[in-house]
């Protein structure tokens, strides 16, 4: 007895003098050693939905930087809170030593970072912020947009397209599909009503219309369609959402009330494959365009980083932010060709 009790106590006065005093205990993973190989690197990278077109090629991005840096990509889409608790101990148990994360319940923030820190992960997010209280969780890098500036490029865009066709903007309405629990969906509206407004809309025509259910085409085209049916006398209408299937959904929706392409104005926010398609099919719609982000950024470059910070103990900035640009038929082709490049 007097062995193991002298053997624990010997134990405990190693820990103790290996534990660094609270003024000096960080609260991070600390970083590996520089020499670490990039083939001994592994990083997850965890997204919502990967029906929202977004996230595939967000994903393609970051594969090619993996493959590019010579480390392993795990990815994976986890469309619940439980479901992104689940994958990053999956991920943890596969030799994950970073997370890149857009999570489908952001006000889930503190569980997600705490679970993260449990499992010796260093955390990043891209596209949307992690939330505590409320709050964006600014201690956390973060790769993403300025949510109400893109708004404001969609706001403008349609407005400046609708005086070429010389609308009365007093008669315009607007139909917003709007995921309303997600805080970046609701700054990128914001964000177009306030250049619509400040064209000459009146407020009481911006009409929001709540995404519920599954985030694609055929749930923003049911929204919108109550929109419609609640407003039938408006017969110009601009159609906006936080990304192109919602925009989408919404001018299909406005087409099926038999108003004509010359009389829709669809701009999107993404500018991925659904609009290239449509751009490509040649026949005349009401998707104006789109406000093209960056997936070889936000997917690339967040692997860049996170690469950077597990080999070389660099952490990223707290925040990057990119930018967007307006694409339309006459465009496009040109502005996806130097994405590509």
């Amino acid at each position: 007895m007097k062995r193991i009790l002298g053997f624990a106590l010997g134990a405990a006065l190693f820990v103790s003098a290996c534990t660094p005093p609270p003024s000096e205990t960080k609260t991070d993973t600390p970083a590996p050693p520089a020499n670490v190989a990039a083939k001994d690197v592994t990083i997850g990278f965890i997204v919502k939905s990967m029906s929202d077109t977004w996230f595939p090629v967000e994903i393609s991005f970051a594969k090619k930087a993996a493959d590019k840096l010579g480390c392993k990509l795990l990815s994976q889409e986890a469309k619940t809170g439980e479901a992104v608790l689940s994958t990053i101990d999956s991920m943890a148990a596969q030799g994950a030593k970073g997370i890149i994360i857009c999570a489908a319940e952001t006000q889930l923030g503190p569980a997600i970072a705490a679970k993260c820190k449990e499992k010796g992960l260093k955390l990043m997010t891209v596209d949307d912020q992690l939330v505590a209280e409320g709050k964006p969780m600014a201690d956390i890098p973060h790769l993403g947009i300025s949510a109400e500036k893109i708004g404001n490029l969609v706001g403008t865009t349609m407005a400046e397209e609708a005086k070429k066709r010389g609308w009365n903007m007093a008669e315009v309405g607007a139909i917003a599909v709007l995921k309303e629990d997600l805080e970046t969906a609701r700054q990128r509206v914001n964000g177009a009503k306030a250049e619509l407004t400040k064209a000459g809309m009146p407020e009481a025509n911006f009409f929001v219309a709540p995404w519920l259910g599954a985030v694609d085409i055929g749930s923003a085209n049911d929204a919108a369609n109550i929109v419609l049916t609640q407003h039938g006398q408006i017969k110009k209408w601009v159609c906006l959402s936080s990304n192109d299937d919602g925009m989408m959904g919404a001018v299909r929706a406005v087409e099926s009330h038999k108003i004509p392409a010359t009389d829709i104005i669809g701009v999107g926010i993404n500018g991925g494959p659904p609009i290239q398609a449509e751009f490509d099919g040649g026949k005349p719609s009401g998707v104006f365009g789109s406000i093209m982000l960056h997936p070889s950024e936000h997917g690339g470059k967040t692997v860049e980083m996170m690469f950077e910070w597990l080999t070389k103990g660099t952490e990223p900035a707290k925040l990057t932010l990119t930018s967007g640009t307006a694409i339309t038929r006459e465009n496009y082709k040109a502005e996806m060709a130097k994405e590509q490049s």
